[in-house]
């Protein structure tokens, strides 16, 4: 994996340089393939060494042409397509290193709460409930602030906790899980949430895909981040 720096600069030269060790690879993998000259090499010592008697059949010849020509047509077409995906990905990449030191919304029941002093996310509610209750919990897995509620209709419910226990005490910065249970049937059914953290860096991985490393959560592909705050 190449990780990269935080500053924004020092992110986009990093990404540059490995997707640059991308194209070097493909570059030294193509030399060692048929190429034209090579195949037309081949093609000028089968005619000088044919047989007199018996020698090469017209039809076969222009296959052969026809078979390279269909060949370097599609050899023409994957190094375009390469070349645009490659565009695609340091385009990707570069957007990316752009995101570094703000923050992202992504599904998770994680939030790191730090010196802002507020979380903020959304409950992804899938069906109306008579009652609506979450729970957060810190490290140590020990509930710190519990909340009723009340009935809410399906939808995405924002809302945001300000690091107050239930006891009305102040609780420290660092990583918290939620809860959120919503009543269904008569049954306590676990709703999703998707929490609000900054991202911290960019990764390139060895396929050339680009993640965000995002506080409390990890690893995030681009293509899962909700909303950029």
């Amino acid at each position: 994996m190449a990780a990269v720096s935080d500053s924004t600069s020092g992110t986009s030269v990093d990404i540059l340089a490995a997707l640059n060790k991308k194209k070097t690879a493909e570059t030294d993998n193509s030399t060692s393939s048929l190429g034209q000259d090579a195949f037309l090499k081949l093609l000028i010592t089968q005619l000088k060494n044919q047989s007199p008697l018996n020698p090469q059949d017209n039809t076969a010849f222009v296959a052969q042409l026809a078979q390279f020509s269909s060949v370097q047509g599609i050899q023409n077409l994957n190094s375009t397509v390469t070349s645009l995906s490659d565009s695609l990905q340091s385009s990707q990449a570069l957007q990316a290193s752009a995101l570094v030191g703000r923050s992202v919304e992504t599904e998770t029941n994680k939030a790191a709460l730090n010196n802002s002093g507020y979380v903020r996310g959304t409950m992804l509610l899938e069906n109306s409930t008579p009652a609506l209750k979450m729970n957060v919990y810190n490290a140590s897995n020990q509930l710190v602030f519990q909340k009723d509620l009340g009935s809410a209709k399906a939808g995405d419910i924002p809302f945001a906790w300000d690091g107050t226990a239930t006891d009305g005490t102040k609780v420290p910065t660092g990583i918290y899980r939620f809860e959120v249970m919503a009543s269904q049937d008569g049954k306590p059914t676990a709703v999703k949430t998707s929490l609000v953290n900054n991202v911290n860096s960019v990764t390139v991985g060895p396929n050339q895909t680009t993640t965000l490393n995002v506080d409390a959560v990890g690893q995030v592909e681009i293509s899962k981040v909700k909303n950029i705050l």
